[in-house]
């Protein structure tokens, strides 16, 4: 698969996510999709990034949206992490780094002192028509939903 670029029609692809669903990009035709990739379940920073998605579903729902949350952790992890924080979306499970490798937010991290892999957070808004419109790489969980939400404002009115 190649990667995916702004203005590029996203492949078409299948993914695990929660509540036992087969995700397929197709499914979301006619709906702007908000897919946004985390390092890890359950930790501070991804959690806040979460509950921020979670408590604007209304404004997202009301332009059409549809939010999908990637990491890397196990289906399991998902589902705790879902019911806990009480998200209204899915969480798809990329373990395989299909969708990470799609929109290369695989890098090398310091993590106490030593050099990892790992999801750059990031997020990426595709249009009705499968086309990637934005992308925000290095996000800072802080005002991010907000700047996402100005972005589907933007397009979703020309």
């Amino acid at each position: 698969m190649t990667q995916a670029n702004i203005g590029d029609t996203v492949p078409n692809f299948e993914a695990k996510a929660t509540g036992d669903k087969t995700i397929h990009l197709s499914d979301y035709r006619g709906k702007y999709v908000v897919l946004y990739f985390y390092p890890k379940d359950s930790t501070p920073g991804c959690t806040q990034e979460g509950q921020d998605f979670r408590d604007n579903i209304e404004a997202f729902n009301n332009l059409n949206a549809v939010i999908l949350g990637v990491s890397r952790d196990s289906l399991k992890s998902h589902e705790n992490f879902k019911c806990k924080q009480e998200f209204p979306f899915d969480l798809i499970s990329d373990n395989e780094e299909t969708l990470c490798r799609l929109f290369d937010v695989i890098k090398m991290k310091n993590m106490y002192g030593k050099q990892v892999r790992g999801i750059e957070r990031s997020t990426f808004l595709i249009d009705p028509l499968g086309v990637l419109v934005r992308e925000w790489r290095k996000v800072s969980v802080k005002g991010h939903c907000e700047q996402v939400l100005l972005a589907l404002q933007e397009v979703s009115s020309n």
